[in-house]
């Protein structure tokens, strides 16, 4: 059994995690706190890949990037990035498509506190930015373990999107998903067994800490 794929896996879900995480912090805090008109059609772009099939977004993606559109070309020539058939293109295209896993659970983690916590910080002096992340973000752990959990474990299933624009390059753009789908082409079922059931048991294992820590089980656990 080949490892790379399995390693490129993890490797993909653990950027696009990090990004994700700074990127949906204070996109989630602006989306829970905003009165602006733009806010449901912000909203909407965000949960677009909830209901999207993958194969569309990774499409457009491919086409928009393709150096033989004018976009695509201008990131080749003048910036020298290639997205097409490379890891980049893979953690851009993952960072899109599991956008809403982290941003909902952060947004309804905002959503759910108290303002009196928010207003308490700023009559003590406290800056936004402070209250953020001093005040703000650790009364909302739960939620942000749920985001991460969610983000990391989504990246790790992809097939559509990822297969769309990353191709099947071993190496480079071959993740364990597609490990998969080569291994039952070609019939070899004890393999792609073997790449399922690391897969079903590192997922399995993520999400069900989550559920022990957010449930509260560990900490009655340990007393």
């Amino acid at each position: 059994m080949d490892w790379q794929p399995l390693v490129l896996t993890f490797k993909l879900a653990l950027v696009t995690t990090l990004l994700l995480l700074v990127i949906s912090i204070p996109l989630s805090y602006w989306l829970a706190h905003t009165k602006s008109k733009v806010k449901p059609f912000i909203e909407t772009l965000v949960s677009m890949p909830l209901v999207l099939p993958p194969t569309v977004l990774g499409f457009y993606m491919l086409v928009a990037f393709s150096p033989a559109n004018a976009f695509g070309n201008w990131l080749n020539e003048y910036l020298g990035i290639q997205l097409i058939f490379s890891f980049k293109g893979l953690v851009l295209a993952s960072v899109i498509y599991s956008l809403p896993f982290m941003v909902h659970p952060i947004q309804a983690g905002f959503s759910n506190l108290p303002s009196s916590i928010t207003e308490a910080s700023y009559v003590l002096g406290k800056s936004k930015i402070t209250t953020l992340f001093k005040v703000l973000l650790p009364n909302i752990k739960p939620s942000l373990l749920t985001g991460v959990v969610l983000a990391f474990a989504h990246t790790i299933g992809e097939f559509g999107v990822v297969l769309m624009i990353g191709g099947n390059m071993p190496g480079k753009t071959k993740v364990a998903s597609i490990a998969i789908y080569d291994e039952v082409e070609a019939l070899n079922y004890d393999v792609a067994n073997w790449y399922s059931l690391i897969l079903f048991a590192i997922t399995f294992s993520i999400l069900l800490l989550v559920y022990l820590v957010n449930g509260g089980y560990l900490k009655r656990f340990w007393k």
